[in-house]
Formats: structure tokens, sequence, C-alpha cells
């Protein structure tokens, strides 16, 4: 069952994250999270968010826009 929409508010602050399945890695080899690396910059120029921070390690990620 799918999540339900989020309530976005102007200026408020989102953490964004993901995980591997029962705690697998996400990122196999670099060439994977450079991808991730490129998509989310290209993510954050394309809708203007500011990304505060961020982190990509080998079994989660999370994302401070």
């Amino acid at each position: 069952m799918a999540r339900p929409l989020r309530v976005e508010y102007e200026g408020a602050f989102y953490h964004v994250t993901s995980r591997g399945n029962a705690r697998q890695d996400i990122f196999l080899v670099d060439p994977d999270r450079e991808l991730f690396l490129e998509t989310l910059g290209d993510t954050v120029r394309r809708f203007g968010w500011v990304c505060h921070a961020y982190a990509a390690h080998d079994q989660a990620n999370a994302v401070r826009p």
C-alpha cells in the first residue's frame, strides 16, 4: 500500500530517507553512489531546493532539503 501524499508547506524543512531491504547495501559499487549524488544535484537544481545536508551510506541515505 502506498504512503499518503505528503502535505507541503512553504519554507518547511523535510528529511528524506531511503534504506536497503533487510539492511542490504543500496550502493553496491562507487558508480551507484556517484549516480545518486548526480541525481540529487539535478533534482536540487530542477526544483530550486536548498540542500542543507546529505549522507550517502552503504545501507541508507538521508537528505535535508
